[in-house]
Formats: C-alpha cells, structure tokens, sequence
C-alpha cells in the first residue's frame, strides 16, 4: 500500500468531506494518522566519523538533506581513537545546538563499555544529559575470543548496575550487538543468553541488522522477546553478503517493521557506507 505524506493527506481528507471544512475543524484523528505516516528515520554517525570530525555542522545538514530527522553520536571521548578525537574539546551545547540547527534531533548515543564503569559512569551521565539524550547505549563488551559465558554474564551485571544509575538520571541504557553475540558458547548463543541476564527494565536491545549475514533476521527477535528493544541499526544486504542501500538486498523491511512495533523500537538508525545513505533514506520514507 502507498503511504502518502501528512500534507497530502490532509488535503485528502479536506477534499473527500467536500472541502467545507477548514483544517482547524478536521476529527483529531485525522491529524494524528497523518503524523503516524510520517516516521523520524536517523543514521549513526560512525561510518561518516571521518567528514564529521572535519565538518561537524556541514555533514549534519548534508545528512538532513538526505532525508534524515535523527542522528546518534558516538561518545567522544570513549571513541576518541577512532574518528572522534577532533569532537572531544568540543563543549556539550554547543554540539547540541549545531545539531539542532542543522534540523536533527539527538536521543541516542554510543558509549565504550569503559565510561560505564563506576569512575566514569557520572560523566558519562553528564555528558548525556547536556546532549539531550534519552538513551544511552553499551556499543558491546568488547571481550576477548577466549571469554566464556560467565565473561559475558559479568559484564551484563555491570551494565545492569550502571543501568540503575541511568534510569535515575530519567535515561534508558540500551546494548548493541555484533556479529560476534551470534556465536554459540558452552552450546548456547551468546545474544539469547545476555538476554536471559539482562533486567528487561533496565537495559533495552540495539538490533543490528547485519547480523542477515549469519542467517539471523531481527523480526525473529523483536517477535521472541516483544517489548525489549529500543531501536535498531539497519543496513541490508545481499545473498553473497554484499552491502546494498535498504530495500535493495535480503530483508524483508515490511517484515521488520511491523515485528519492531512488537519488538518496541522506538529508533531507527541507518548505519551503512557514506555512498548508501541517501537511497536508503528515500526507500524508508516510501514504507
């Protein structure tokens, strides 16, 4: 089914009751079906890090541009060796409010599993804060290949601790997956068993959908454990794991939104090469 926009939606309705009304008297549900049509689509920052650390405000309204009303930063400082180092002298408002002006809103950032630790969770904290975040997400644990599960038990310990404190700073802490949480340990996959450690409450799911790649789909976990995720990072791909804008590859995206809305993501972040944004962004608004 077309989805058509909010303007010509209402201009739509205006014209099928005769266009006697003025648009103040249209039924208030007409208002809100309009605005539900329109869904804020965001992109991760971290594959264009590079023309970002250069051009902060620039890559910001490029993005824009695209079609996009959401962005998610990486922490700076927990990612300063990798692309963010130039962010990190940069003062909390003021990259609030350059992506502000470029016409984005901010609710969700990466941070290293190290500024979650008890000597750096209250910056962590405050730095959120001036950001304006809503969610704080563990981009992984980073554990070494010889973990064992009880490695990866621990560590979901001490983000649920950490999570106490986000949640009490009026924040949802969020965990990210990779490719190497789809890896089975002491007969068990790892993802199925950080869920079964996570509090529900206290820390939600990042979904990365390349995780295709392995042969495991998003809806299968937004549908398996409803209501324990809070956004999604989306790329897609090909059968010989290509990567291809969204809507060009293996994922069914009519399928994975409607298990998000199971799944309870509120977020959805494009994450994928500089050159695939763009088309990305006009397949998604055509959902």
């Amino acid at each position: 089914m077309k989805i058509i926009n909010r303007r010509a939606f209402i201009g739509k309705a205006a014209i099928g009751i005769g266009g006697a009304l003025a648009l103040s008297h249209l039924p208030k549900q007409l208002f809100s079906q309009a605005r539900a049509l329109n869904m804020p689509i965001g992109f991760q920052t971290f594959p264009i890090r590079d023309i970002l650390a250069k051009d902060f405000a620039g890559t910001l309204k490029m993005m824009a541009a695209q079609g996009y009303q959401l962005t998610e930063m990486c922490s700076p400082k927990g990612y300063a060796t990798i692309g963010y180092g130039p962010l990190v002298n940069m003062k909390t408002a003021d990259m609030r409010s350059i992506i502000t002006d470029a016409g984005l809103s901010c609710p969700s950032c990466h941070f290293g599993f190290g500024e979650f630790s008890d000597e750096n969770l209250d910056s962590s904290i405050e730095f959120a804060k001036g950001l304006g975040l809503s969610q704080m997400i563990c981009s992984t644990f980073w554990l070494p290949k010889t973990a064992t599960l009880n490695d990866y038990y621990a560590s979901a310990d001490k983000l649920n601790k950490a999570a106490e404190k986000i949640k009490a700073a009026g924040m949802q802490a969020g965990f990210h997956n990779h490719s190497f949480e789809f890896a089975v340990l002491d007969g068990q996959l790892i993802y199925d068993a950080l869920m079964s450690r996570f509090n529900p409450e206290l820390v939600k799911m990042q979904f990365q959908t390349e995780v295709i790649t392995l042969g495991y789909k998003a809806s299968t976990y937004f549908n398996k454990y409803p209501g324990r995720f809070i956004s999604a990072h989306l790329s897609d791909w090909t059968k010989d794991k290509k990567q291809v804008p969204v809507g060009q590859g293996i994922i069914d995206w009519k399928e994975f939104f409607a298990a998000a809305k199971t799944g309870g993501v509120k977020n959805f972040f494009v994450e994928m090469e500089e050159d695939k944004f763009k088309e990305s962004a006009a397949y998604i608004h055509t959902l």
